[in-house]
Protein backbone atom coordinates (compact mmCIF):
# COMPACT_ATOMS: atom_id res chain seq x y z
CA UNK A 1 0.00 0.00 0.00
CA UNK A 2 1.39 3.43 -0.89
CA UNK A 3 1.76 6.02 1.85
CA UNK A 4 -0.76 8.70 0.89
CA UNK A 5 -0.16 11.01 3.84
CA UNK A 6 0.40 14.57 2.70
CA UNK A 7 3.40 16.24 4.32
CA UNK A 8 2.95 19.23 6.61
CA UNK A 9 2.41 22.28 4.45
CA UNK A 10 2.54 26.00 5.00
CA UNK A 11 -0.56 27.59 6.38
CA UNK A 12 -2.79 28.99 3.64
CA UNK A 13 -2.56 32.78 3.60
CA UNK A 14 -3.56 33.31 0.02
CA UNK A 15 -6.43 35.57 -0.83
CA UNK A 16 -8.48 36.42 -3.89
CA UNK A 17 -5.95 35.53 -6.59
CA UNK A 18 -4.83 32.34 -4.87
CA UNK A 19 -8.43 31.14 -4.57
CA UNK A 20 -9.18 31.97 -8.20
CA UNK A 21 -6.04 30.10 -9.30
CA UNK A 22 -6.93 27.13 -7.07
CA UNK A 23 -10.39 26.84 -8.64
CA UNK A 24 -8.90 27.18 -12.12
CA UNK A 25 -6.36 24.43 -11.44
CA UNK A 26 -9.05 22.12 -10.06
CA UNK A 27 -11.31 22.61 -13.07
CA UNK A 28 -8.96 22.93 -16.02
CA UNK A 29 -5.43 21.87 -14.98
CA UNK A 30 -6.11 18.75 -12.94
CA UNK A 31 -2.68 17.22 -13.56
CA UNK A 32 -0.90 20.33 -12.28
CA UNK A 33 -3.26 20.50 -9.30
CA UNK A 34 -2.74 16.86 -8.34
CA UNK A 35 1.02 17.12 -8.83
CA UNK A 36 1.27 20.17 -6.55
CA UNK A 37 -1.04 18.56 -4.02
CA UNK A 38 0.82 15.25 -3.85
CA UNK A 39 4.21 16.98 -3.67
CA UNK A 40 2.96 19.05 -0.76
CA UNK A 41 3.67 22.35 -2.49
CA UNK A 42 0.15 23.47 -3.40
CA UNK A 43 -0.32 25.88 -0.49
CA UNK A 44 3.15 27.40 -0.92
CA UNK A 45 2.50 27.80 -4.65
CA UNK A 46 -0.85 29.52 -4.03
CA UNK A 47 0.59 31.76 -1.28
CA UNK A 48 3.44 32.89 -3.57
CA UNK A 49 1.07 33.27 -6.53
CA UNK A 50 -1.30 35.48 -4.53
CA UNK A 51 1.49 37.74 -3.24
CA UNK A 52 3.02 38.12 -6.70
CA UNK A 53 -0.28 38.96 -8.38
CA UNK A 54 -1.29 41.40 -5.64
CA UNK A 55 2.01 43.24 -6.18
CA UNK A 56 1.51 43.25 -9.95
CA UNK A 57 -2.01 44.66 -9.63
CA UNK A 58 -0.73 47.45 -7.38
CA UNK A 59 2.06 48.21 -9.84
CA UNK A 60 -0.39 48.35 -12.75
CA UNK A 61 -2.76 50.60 -10.82
CA UNK A 62 0.06 53.01 -9.93
CA UNK A 63 1.30 53.01 -13.51
CA UNK A 64 -2.17 53.68 -14.93
CA UNK A 65 -2.78 56.44 -12.36
CA UNK A 66 0.37 58.25 -13.47
CA UNK A 67 -0.47 57.88 -17.17
CA UNK A 68 -4.00 59.22 -16.70
CA UNK A 69 -2.93 62.03 -14.39
CA UNK A 70 -4.93 60.94 -11.37
CA UNK A 71 -3.58 62.79 -8.34
CA UNK A 72 -4.51 63.66 -4.80
CA UNK A 73 -5.41 67.15 -6.06
CA UNK A 74 -8.09 65.60 -8.28
CA UNK A 75 -9.32 63.63 -5.29
CA UNK A 76 -9.69 66.84 -3.28
CA UNK A 77 -11.21 68.78 -6.18
CA UNK A 78 -13.70 66.23 -7.61
CA UNK A 79 -14.01 63.17 -5.40
CA UNK A 80 -16.70 61.42 -7.46
CA UNK A 81 -14.67 61.71 -10.66
CA UNK A 82 -11.60 60.39 -8.81
CA UNK A 83 -13.55 57.39 -7.45
CA UNK A 84 -14.94 56.57 -10.88
CA UNK A 85 -11.53 56.77 -12.53
CA UNK A 86 -9.92 54.67 -9.80
CA UNK A 87 -12.62 52.00 -10.09
CA UNK A 88 -12.06 51.84 -13.85
CA UNK A 89 -8.31 51.53 -13.38
CA UNK A 90 -8.64 48.83 -10.74
CA UNK A 91 -11.03 46.80 -12.89
CA UNK A 92 -8.77 47.12 -15.93
CA UNK A 93 -5.67 46.07 -13.95
CA UNK A 94 -7.45 43.04 -12.49
CA UNK A 95 -8.78 42.03 -15.89
CA UNK A 96 -5.26 42.15 -17.34
CA UNK A 97 -3.84 40.09 -14.49
CA UNK A 98 -6.61 37.50 -14.61
CA UNK A 99 -6.43 37.06 -18.37
CA UNK A 100 -2.64 36.93 -18.66
CA UNK A 101 -1.59 35.15 -15.47
CA UNK A 102 -4.38 33.39 -13.61
CA UNK A 103 -6.09 31.74 -16.56
CA UNK A 104 -2.88 30.76 -18.34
Amino acid sequence: MPNLIIADEEQPTYGKYGLIRLNYLKQFKKVVYITLLTQGTLVQYLNDFDVELSERVEYLIDSMKRRQGITEQLKEKDQMKWVGMMNNIKNAAEEIILKELVYA
